[in-house]
């Protein structure tokens, strides 16, 4: 399935440096290895004289990197570093390779910013993360093993390893490998089962995870991060055992402020409002002056529908933070930013109970710089929602975006606007004119692809989207979208599996690319992976698309009766849904 979602822009900052390097050189005559040997024998750094043709060098690398060219600058440090032995060099080659996601360039600069400087904790430990990450493993337990026992600061140097591992891209080699590399002299800090519970955990083994938690909690039963970790390792081991060993933990320690969020949290997420409004009250009778547990409270009765009695929480804690910010500096305090916070909340309850108008209010009283923005663009949707068009166009056109990101933001949401209300041709102008003001934006590109290909102009689709992937490799949502066009158009079906497998390892857990791999194998003949992938999509996100894709599978697998449970789901979430009706008159299915 196409996702038609504006992506958020993503802005670096550019990175600066000052360099003062001493201005007298090495002895003549000796090797790299020998100066390298002298200064390592000595611990301090080289020596290097600043000539003109390497200050000019540093300097350009700078401004290069200030443009984006991160590229040339890592390799331009990267070769000052072997040419000087300087491990400052070596560093900033690898910082600059980091930005650029060059991660073979990262290696190499890490590995020599380890040899120039290894006694540094930290370029052994990248160069050892950078090599584990590119899945060379060999050897690993055994260097991370020498380097704990070695070190004088255990502790520092199990977390150092659980940092290395956690960058290994199969999570049951780490565990094996953290396993390995904790030597006896270790196994009696908490640290350290604190560290295996994590790597279980990642490893997808939960009963392990759970029993170092535990571990590090015998070892250290005052320690809240265990006390944390027995919670969540344990509600998918025995959710019951777990939430009872928590509220024993709470009961000699009530001051555990964060394990007792985390426990509302999840009962929460159990659908278990009573008993998390319960262990909200019992921190608010304890803490009366904690205020922020209004809004935690507010929260909960929110999730559970209690709305009533979420916004008069919510306007209490609003009232507090106004006092707040009369009594004190608003510099010295975040109580505009808490009570916007809380507006914001206000205005999804008010849009819950089809308020609309109440929600518009609300957003017009939020005063936070940095939400403010935000605030009157969701204004403009919320104007368009109830049938103002003309209004929300001018409350858009009112808006004094600051950058090119918000400028982006103006575009798509007056584009999505037009859009939701059926006039796609205003849309695409839109877009067009954007897209010319701000070229080279992949989120322009992206929607404005969507709407060719909903106008079935594919060739304009395809060339648009290709562009996406060019501009922004790491766009799912781009591959996804062309991947799922071929197989819905039945062609290019090889291309459309390279394009959805790229999906599916950039993220692996989306439905909606689920439902695209799941209609690829559809189309592919293969009807019972079609049917793992689809259902996969349809337990996370039941929408009438979805229902669509699994119940025609569903149908030519010979299952009838699970098809038309699955299409009448569908149709009672969207019986408009265009997806769904055509579906069912394809296959010439009649619903009752």
């Amino acid at each position: 399935m196409k996702r038609s979602i504006p992506l958020l822009l993503v802005l670096f900052a550019p990175i600066f440096v000052s360099w003062s390097l001493p201005a007298y050189s090495a002895p003549d005559g000796k090797t790299r290895q020998q100066i390298e040997q002298i200064r390592l024998r000595s611990g301090e750094l080289p020596v290097v004289k600043l000539n003109a043709d390497m200050l000019y060098r540093i300097l350009a690398s700078e401004i290069a990197a200030q443009r984006g060219r991160f590229d040339m600058a890592s390799q331009t440090f990267l070769d000052l570093a072997r040419e000087t032995s300087d491990p400052r060099l070596a560093k900033r080659a690898f910082q600059f390779s980091m930005a650029d996601r060059d991660m073979a360039r990262s290696l190499k600069a890490a590995r020599e910013w380890a040899l120039l400087a290894p006694g540094d904790p930290e370029a052994v430990a990248s160069a050892l993360a950078l090599a584990a990450s590119n899945g060379q493993t060999a050897g690993l337990a055994s260097a991370l093993r020498t380097r704990i026992e070695k070190a004088e600061n255990k502790e520092q140097a199990v977390i150092q390893a659980s940092a290395i591992v956690g960058k290994m891209a199969d999570k049951r080699v780490a565990f094996e490998v953290l396993e390995k590399a904790l030597p006896p002299s270790v196994r009696s800090l908490p640290v350290a089962h604190l560290a295996l519970a994590d790597a279980a955990w990642a490893a997808l083994e939960p009963t392990r995870a759970l029993q170092e938690a535990r571990q590090a909690l015998a070892l250290d039963p005052e320690s809240e991060p265990a006390a944390q970790r027995v919670l969540e390792y344990g509600l998918k081991v025995d959710s019951i055992a777990a939430i009872d060993e928590t509220r024993a933990y709470i009961k000699k320690h009530p001051d555990s402020r964060k394990l007792q969020l985390m426990l509302v949290n999840r009962l929460v997420d159990r659908h278990d409002f009573n008993a998390a409004l319960e262990q909200v009250n019992a921190m608010r009778q304890r803490s009366p002056e904690d205020f922020d547990l209004l809004y935690t409270e507010a929260e909960v009765n929110m999730r559970s529908e209690r709305y009533p009695q979420a916004q008069a929480l919510l306007e209490e804690y609003i009232s507090v933070q106004t006092q707040r910010r009369k009594s004190i500096n608003d510099k010295a305090t975040n109580a505009m930013a808490d009570a916007s916070d809380a507006r914001l909340l206000l205005v999804q309850i008010a849009e819950k109970q089809n308020r609309l108008g109440d929600a518009i209010a609300q957003l017009d009283l939020i005063d936070e710089p940095s939400l403010r923005f935000q605030a009157q663009v969701h204004k403009a949707v919320l104007q368009a929602r109830m049938g103002n068009i003309a209004l929300a166009r001018r409350s858009i056109e009112s808006l004094k975006p600051q950058d090119n990101n918000e400028r982006s933001v103006v575009a798509l949401t007056l584009a999505s606007i037009y859009r939701e209300a059926g006039r796609t041709d205003t849309a695409v102008e839109i877009l067009l004119k954007a897209d010319s003001s701000i070229p080279d934006t992949a989120e322009i590109k992206y929607d404005l692809a969507m709407l060719y290909e909903r106008q079935g102009k594919f060739q304009e689709f395809e060339r648009l989207m290709r562009r996406v992937i060019e501009l922004d490799p790491n766009n799912a949502n781009a591959y996804n979208s062309l991947g799922y066009t071929y197989a819905d158009q039945n062609r290019k079906l090889d291309e459309a599996e390279d394009l959805l497998e790229r999906a599916l390892e950039l993220d692996p857990g989306n439905p909606f690319i689920l439902d695209s791999v799941g209609w690829y194998l559809y189309r592919s003949g293969d009807f019972e992976a079609a049917l793992e992938y689809l259902q996969r999509s349809y337990d996370q996100m039941p929408s009438a698309d979805v229902a669509a894709h699994l119940g025609e599978v569903l149908w030519v697998s010979k299952r009838p009766e699970d098809a038309r449970r699955i299409w009448q789901a569908g149709m009672a979430k969207e019986p408009q849904n265009e997806t769904l009706l055509k579906t069912l008159k394809r296959l010439g299915v009649t619903l009752k």
